[in-house]
């Protein structure tokens, strides 16, 4: 049966991913190195051993714990994309992108401006299907079913795979009814709301910051503050994985900080995937980067984004495969 007509909860999909993960050994998690080239978009996919991730790239203080487990050889992927094209009407936005989102992970996907990184992390849970003359070809699938199946909710999806998204936009409600839309936009089954907000907001580092507020407009929480209810917002309707559109972008430091802190505490829970421009937040939070660059087309000039490497963080920014990723990550373009 289809996940996402299937009357099983995102909690039940990730326990049973956890389950795979726990059974994996761990000779299998700590292999050797291995590289895999896509013809069709030239890109260089390499998966390092686990004992070669953060050896090089300073960390949050909580992106990662000393007790967390290595990243395996192989993403043991919750999303996976196969040869996907993402096109808005006749132009072709991103091309022959290959690759999968690993389980309990942080994914960063970085690239200069117009590469197409928010235009494949917006394929991720359809939310491009909200503009129109937007396509996609190639496989998208979330635990092996097609995300865009002619069966597929769209809704559904987009619970299960929420979005937070570069400018906090809550809504002009409460700090407690933005927390409780999503639940009871869906019909979400709740014993008590209460316990869902609190929740929530707790996961997301706010509750000890709005307690005794929750019922002020949100819009008197700093930006910062409006970013994390956003999370708890996201978090509220129990995804399995949480896109991120640059969501640092219009923070200060101390706020970036909190959120990247806030990352690494989601991650044990959730599968996250990160759009930045930011490479030291990359550096600092992600597991696995992917690095895009865009191609200008001879006859338009039109430029399509393409996947160049995709690998274990430490190995890009400390010895990447492909000389146009370390001329992006040194600053000699981009």
């Amino acid at each position: 049966m289809n996940i996402f007509s299937a009357r099983t909860s995102s909690e039940d999909t990730r326990k049973s991913t956890a389950d795979t993960v726990t059974d994996t050994s761990p000779t299998a998690a700590g292999s050797t190195s291995s590289t895999a080239s896509s013809a069709s978009s030239g890109a260089t996919v390499v998966a390092s051993s686990g004992a070669d991730r953060g050896l090089t790239a300073p960390m949050s203080s909580n992106a990662r714990s000393d007790n967390w487990p290595h990243v395996p050889a192989e993403p043991i992927a919750v999303i996976e994309c196969d040869d996907v094209d993402i096109y808005y009407g006749e132009f072709r936005a991103v091309s022959a992108v290959t690759m999968a989102y690993g389980f309990n992970e942080i994914t960063a996907l970085i690239g200069p401006s117009g590469c197409g990184k928010s235009t494949v992390l917006r394929s991720l849970n359809r939310m491009n299907d909200l503009i129109p003359g937007a396509r996609v070809t190639g496989t998208i699938t979330y635990h092996g079913d097609d995300v865009y199946g002619p069966e597929v909710d769209p809704i559904e999806v987009r619970r299960r795979i929420g979005m937070v998204f570069q400018k906090p936009n809550p809504f002009p409600k409460s700090i407690y009814a933005n927390v409780a839309y999503g639940p009871k936009v869906i019909g979400m089954p709740v014993d008590n709301m209460d316990d869902v907000v609190e929740e929530a907001l707790t996961r997301a580092a706010l509750w000890d910051e709005v307690k005794d507020k929750l019922k002020q407009s949100a819009y008197g929480l700093s930006g910062g503050q409006q970013q994390r209810l956003c999370i708890a917002r996201t978090i509220a309707v129990k995804p399995e994985v949480i896109l991120m559109d640059e969501p640092c972008s219009a923070l200060d430091p101390i706020a970036t900080q909190r959120i990247e802190d806030l990352m690494g505490e989601l991650r044990q829970d959730y599968t996250i995937i990160i759009v930045t421009h930011n490479m030291q937040q990359a550096a600092r939070v992600a597991d696995r980067t992917a690095f895009f660059t865009a191609r200008p087309s001879e006859d338009t000039g039109d430029r399509t984004g393409l996947l160049v490497e995709y690998d274990v963080t430490s190995k890009m920014f400390g010895n990447p495969s492909d000389k146009r990723t370390e001329d992006y990550i040194s600053g000699r373009f981009g």
